[in-house]
């Protein structure tokens, strides 16, 4: 039995055992208690792997580094260890070396004579086995030593069940923590795609979110573009550094990564890294995952280095991988948006062309040719007569040549802004047309972004062309004025209105649409009160870009 003393101590070692939450804090904390508790010199613990047939780990107290380097591997759980995974039951013995079932020790092993072992039982499950050698000051251990030693077991089991459950909820809240913040960055990403296309902001979205997921130093994302891959953006202190780097697809690991379409963690960055990355990035471990969209990888999103100096995990790789598809989507979506308004403006300005030399063709050239034939006949017969002709045909050319100059680009538009230009266009058309014309315009004294007054020029001289060459109107007003955070515009005519029975529209009108629709806004084309038409376009006031195109 034990003696009040032992049982008081074994008491006082549970309640600081059971209160400890690391696995590994606990594991030694049992080993140290034990020999203190028994005045054994050596003490194990022995953990059973999964199949419960052989140890998985051996941890020690007592022996040192250099008695370790000198028995070489450790027990695995044969001869009098294997007896305790076969029968969890208490062993005591007084000489280990003489048990039939011992193999002896291998060279180097220290002496040892006395031996208790007892099984740690977690929930009536084995999880291991804890071994005591050469006791101290007696011959063998005795029954209050076993006794003690069980007790202590038993704290032990519930001690490691602990850790195990805390170290569980930790890992799952890490994990729960981790789904989090990737779906947090993928709804940031979606959120941002809903109203923003451009492909740049969506890059730099997505590397300062990805390098907030991992805690990354430094993430870049690198395109594919022909037989390289191009860094479109960056986050972290290096980003200036690797700004427009290019790589090659071959031979480069971000290139076996697209090609792969499987990510790779790298231990030694600096080692692996070539090519004009090598020299720039002062790293020490990495992570390469590609982004893949329908099959097929738009290009790679590397991070390098965790904040605390950790690697990257397995669970860091299917984080970033689970990223990764979301951004890909949204780059795709982005690229694909960016291509499809370059289309759609480069058909606007094949048509703007068209109708050009359309104008060109029909009135300028044609009166060149009649000047040509008026002077050739006036050659011929050695007349000066049709001379005050010809000077009027060319006063005339050159009007309409500066009226098509103006119309290709207006240069009040680029001086005085907006207001300006549209009372030249509407003097301009009254002047060449006879039309009678009204404009009215509140659009306040600042200028407007460049791309929004180019787009409200271009659809009010499109809709004024049609009312010249098609309405058959004798009066036409113009009406621009901001309503909140849009433009609104209306060009109203009293002439014969819109033709029903045409099934097709003219190139002004789809020139008009086409523009509306580049700008994010709405156009309306109605019959008037009483005769005629309104065209009414409403553009929301964002800055489509600064420059200023000729069509």
């Amino acid at each position: 039995m034990l003696d009040e003393r032992r049982l008081r101590r074994v008491l006082e070692i549970g309640r600081t055992v059971v209160s400890e939450l690391d696995l590994e804090t606990v594991l030694h904390r049992v080993l140290e208690e034990a020999r203190e508790l028994t005045g054994a010199r050596y003490a194990a613990l022995g953990v059973l792997d999964d199949d419960k047939q052989t140890l998985e780990r051996f941890i020690t107290s007592g022996a040192s580094p250099e008695m370790h380097r000198t028995i070489g591997d450790l027990p695995r759980g044969r001869g009098v260890l294997g007896i305790l995974i076969r029968d969890p039951q208490p062993l005591r013995l007084a000489d280990v070396s003489q048990h039939p079932r011992s193999y002896g020790f291998p060279v180097g092993h220290p002496p040892m004579r006395s031996f208790l072992g007892v099984p740690v039982l977690i929930r009536g499950e084995a999880y291991g086995n804890l071994y005591l050698t050469d006791k101290q000051g007696a011959d063998e251990f005795d029954a209050s030593d076993q006794e003690a030693t069980e007790l202590l077991a038993g704290w032990a089991a519930i001690a490691i069940d602990n850790a195990r459950a805390y170290a569980s909820e930790q890992q799952r809240r890490v994990e729960l923590e981790q789904a989090v913040g990737a779906l947090e960055a993928t709804t940031a990403i979606a959120r941002a795609l809903g109203g923003e296309t451009d492909v740049d902001r969506i890059l730099e979205l997505i590397v300062k979110r990805a390098r907030a997921l991992l805690e990354a130093r430094n993430v870049l994302l690198l395109l594919s573009e022909n037989d390289e891959l191009h860094v479109r953006a960056s986050a972290g202190p290096l980003a200036a550094a690797v700004r427009d780097v290019r790589v090659p697809a071959d031979d480069s690991i971000a290139g076996e990564v697209v090609r792969t379409m499987r990510p790779q963690r790298l231990a030694d960055v600096r080692s692996r890294l070539r090519f004009a990355l090598a020299g720039r990035l002062d790293a020490d471990v990495g992570l390469f995952v590609p982004l893949v969209f329908r099959g097929r990888a738009l290009g790679v999103l590397e991070a390098f280095d965790r904040e605390d100096g950790s690697t990257f995990s397995a669970d860091d790789e299917r984080l970033l991988t689970s990223f990764a598809a979301s951004a890909a989507t949204a780059v795709a979506t982005a690229q694909t948006a960016a291509n499809e308004a370059l289309r759609r403006s480069m058909q606007a300005s094949e048509r703007e062309r068209a109708r050009w030399a359309r104008e060109l063709h029909d009135e300028t050239l044609q009166q060149l040719a009649g000047l040509k034939l008026l002077l050739s006949g006036a050659r011929r017969r050695g007349s000066l007569e049709p001379l005050d002709g010809a000077i009027e045909q060319i006063d005339g050319v050159i009007a309409e040549l500066r009226r098509l100059i103006a119309d290709l680009r207006p240069a009040a538009l680029d001086d005085l802004g907006l207001a300006a230009a549209l009372e030249s266009l509407l003097d301009r058309v009254e002047r060449m047309s006879g039309l009678k014309t009204r404009i009215e315009i509140d659009i306040g004294p600042r200028r407007l972004p460049a791309g929004i007054e180019d787009a409200a020029y271009r659809i009010v001289q499109e809709a004024l062309t049609n009312v010249t060459k098609h309405a058959g109107a004798s009066e036409v007003s113009v009406t621009v004025r901001t309503e909140h955070d849009a433009l609104a515009i209306a060009v109203t005519d009293d002439g014969v209105g819109l033709d029903p029975s045409a099934k097709t529209e003219g190139f002004g009108l789809i020139g008009m649409r086409e523009r509306v629709s580049l700008a994010g806004g709405e156009l309306t084309i109605t019959p008037g009160e009483s005769a005629g038409t309104v065209v009414a376009a409403r553009l929301p006031i964002v800055d489509l870009g600064s420059a200023r195109t000729a069509v």
